[in-house]
């Protein structure tokens, strides 16, 4: 017996009248499918944040001096330096908020002669980051600084310290737990599925700081600089926490 062959055409339009008639008589097709493989876990995010006022500045200051004898230039940047803490610690700055940030020496080439460069000199410098807790302070810190002969400045910059910090960081976890525990009720709801147990959790710090407030390099130690007007403003703390749910 011959074997016959639809034309694809056929079996297309076939298809299609069958949809039609099931239409007619009422009967429902299943239109859409779960694709959630059986065992896979349900995500949610949330995000906690927490705002509050700085309560440390942190100030970058230093010496700087040239010279042919690298002696004598490491003895007045060292005699400066020592002086610029002296200073410091007269207004009720603590040593331990005064950190070294680097101790750089570089020497200074004549390349006039190509094939031997010779050393000219030395360049030696030293920075501090000032930590100061009294605004109050900060020009002072600075004035103080550049008449003992600090010539060169950084930034201004603001922080929250470290109690304060881990603080308000468990509260900005609680939030975010709390909003990830809600969106993954309501999705469960709407999705028509139970949570499970958690199977894991993690977190994404981050924080948004304040604007830091930028210093000029003085030209001379000892050398006048207008006053900034500084203001703290807020630092935003800031957790994302992610979950995942078993869901049955």
């Amino acid at each position: 017996m011959a074997k016959t062959f639809k034309h694809p055409l056929t079996i297309f339009a076939s298809f299609f009248v069958l949809l039609w008639l099931f239409s007619l008589l009422g009967v429902k097709l299943p239109v859409s499918v779960i694709t959630q493989e059986k065992g896979q876990p349900l995500v949610v995010e949330g995000v906690g944040k927490v705002s509050v006022v700085a309560d440390m500045a942190k100030i970058t200051l230093g010496v700087e001096e040239s010279g042919t004898s690298l002696k004598a230039v490491q003895d007045s940047v060292n005699s400066k330096s020592k002086k610029i803490k002296e200073e410091l610690k007269r207004i009720g700055i603590e040593e331990k908020d005064i950190k070294t940030v680097s101790y750089s020496v570089y020497p200074s080439y004549d390349y006039s002669n190509f094939s031997v460069p010779r050393i000219t000199g030395y360049r030696v410098s030293t920075s501090y980051e000032v930590g100061v807790n009294d605004f109050e302070k900060i020009n002072g810190v600075v004035s103080i600084s550049t008449s003992a002969g600090a010539n060169m400045m950084g930034d201004i910059s603001f922080e929250v310290n470290e109690d304060t910090k881990n603080r308000l960081l468990d509260q900005a976890r609680a939030e975010a737990v709390s909003k990830a525990k809600e969106k993954a009720l309501s999705l469960s709801k709407a999705a028509g599925v139970s949570l499970g147990k958690i199977l894991n959790i993690s977190e994404a710090e981050g924080s948004k700081t304040p604007e830091s407030f930028a210093l000029r390099e003085l030209p001379e130690a000892g050398g006048g600089m207008e006053q900034p007007d500084i203001s703290p403003g807020e630092t935003q703390i800031e957790v994302t926490v992610f979950i995942s749910y078993e869901i049955h």
